[in-house]
């Protein structure tokens, strides 16, 4: 008999859909080195982002949740990597 096992959602929390819409519309990248994310400071991309979380937002979330999802994570994101920018100044 053939069994198949039932796959886990990729992702499984809201911040984590919010750092993939980021990541998927250019908006944020993730230090190569240390893999902090980073905001690449694009109003274009920052604006792709909010359009795909309200046109797409995760099941049993509402547009507006999902575009304040992406604002709190974007406003938790500084443009430059804390252990890049730390070994500068040392």
């Amino acid at each position: 008999m053939l069994m198949t096992n039932e796959r886990r959602p990729a992702i499984r929390t809201m911040r984590g859909w919010a750092i993939d819409v980021l990541q998927n519309a250019g908006a944020i990248r993730e230090c190569e080195e240390h893999g902090w994310m980073q905001d690449r400071a694009d109003p274009h991309a920052r604006e792709r982002a909010f359009e795909n979380a309200r046109l797409e937002p995760p099941a049993g979330v509402s547009p507006d949740a999902a575009a304040a999802e992406i604002r709190d994570v974007l406003n938790s994101i500084g443009d430059t990597c804390p252990e890049c920018s730390h070994r500068r100044r040392a």
